[in-house]
């Protein structure tokens, strides 16, 4: 029921994902009557794989998490999750309210051992492969501890979906020598240099497309800000390569010429095929939706929350820390 677009966009989504993937099951949690509604316009409301779990409350993109948690108890949102602590499903995908995801799944499905606080981790595209970056917005102040927990999650996460035996990991900083950067920063290199993560130092913000690194590392704040400026640069650039092709009969025809590397670009750099932001550190799999997301943008959340699914990502995290922490 969240999001920019809610049920509208969700239902087109889960129908469009569950026609790609055979093997799959969805279960659609929200106010019933609406969700059926918006089903039977889609000729789907008898989808063998598709099934209506009713809850008689919506969070609000901007409510509070703590009131959320005290008097929503029958949000789509917290019965989606009861739902994945009940083991009725797998894992809970959400493009709602953030702040309250993130509070409603770390009280009903509790932190793995070893970890303080959970940490959103997505995918960014690069020159060369791609990097996981995290945190990017749960955690807005951090210790060097949760940053060196967040690199043992990112590494696990990456080495599982992109088959990487060692990923490399980076701390993103404002340089690269060893000198710069706040006391957090540095003490936080100074554990992962001690342990057997594959790090390689710090890397600043334009190694972030660089594919430097494939596990980089930082507090929320300074993720969350870095992840913004680059949906805001691609629209940007997006915006002026239209404004340039269609100003001029000659700009339209080097369009028309230019129309395959376009595509070609467009779709490379397109935030909907990066949507699904993994909530790490949770005894379940939870993935956070952007917003705004659309049927294409919702779908790709639902398929990142198959990968996890299908890796194990929490046990596998949960063994990593043991390795990491062998006295708990």
């Amino acid at each position: 029921m969240g999001g920019d677009h809610g049920p509208d966009a969700i239902v087109p989504a889960a129908l469009y994902v569950l026609d790609k993937h055979e093997n799959l099951e969805l279960i659609l949690v929200g106010i019933q009557d609406q969700l059926e509604s918006i089903l039977q316009r889609h000729k789907a409301l008898n989808h063998p794989r598709l099934f209506v779990h009713h809850a008689s409350e919506v969070v609000g993109m901007h409510e509070l998490p703590s009131q959320v948690l005290r008097n929503k108890k029958d949000s789509s949102m917290r019965v989606a999750i009861d739902l994945v602590q009940e083991g009725v499903a797998q894992a809970c995908v959400s493009a709602g309210n953030t702040g309250a995801l993130m509070a409603t799944a770390r009280f009903v499905l509790k932190m793995l051992p070893g970890i303080d606080r959970p940490a959103i981790c997505s995918t960014m595209p690069g020159i060369e492969g791609s990097s996981h970056l995290l945190d990017l917005g749960a955690n807005v102040d951090s210790t060097s501890e949760q940053l060196f927990q967040f690199a043992a999650m990112g590494a696990e996460l990456t080495s599982a979906v992109n088959n990487i035996p060692e990923p490399t990991v980076a701390l993103l900083n404002v340089g690269e020598e060893e000198i710069k950067g706040n006391d957090r920063v540095k003490q936080a290199a100074s554990l992962l240099s001690q342990s057997h993560l594959n790090y390689i130092g710090f890397v600043e913000g334009n190694d972030i497309y660089s594919g430097k690194a494939d596990v980089i590392v930082c507090d929320g704040f300074v993720g969350n800000i870095a992840l913004k400026a680059s949906e805001g640069v691609a629209a940007f650039l997006m915006y002026h390569v239209k404004q340039d092709f269609s100003s001029s009969l000659y700009g339209k025809f080097a369009a028309l010429v230019s129309m395959p590397i376009l595509k070609s670009i467009r779709k490379r750099i397109d935030p909907r095929r990066y949507n699904g932001a993994s909530l790490l550190g949770l005894r379940g799999i939870v993935i956070k939706s952007h917003g705004s997301a659309d049927k294409i943008s919702f779908a790709h959340a639902i398929e990142e929350a198959m990968v996890e699914v299908e890796k194990d990502i929490p046990n596998r995290i949960s063994k990593e820390l043991e390795r990491l922490f062998p006295e708990g």
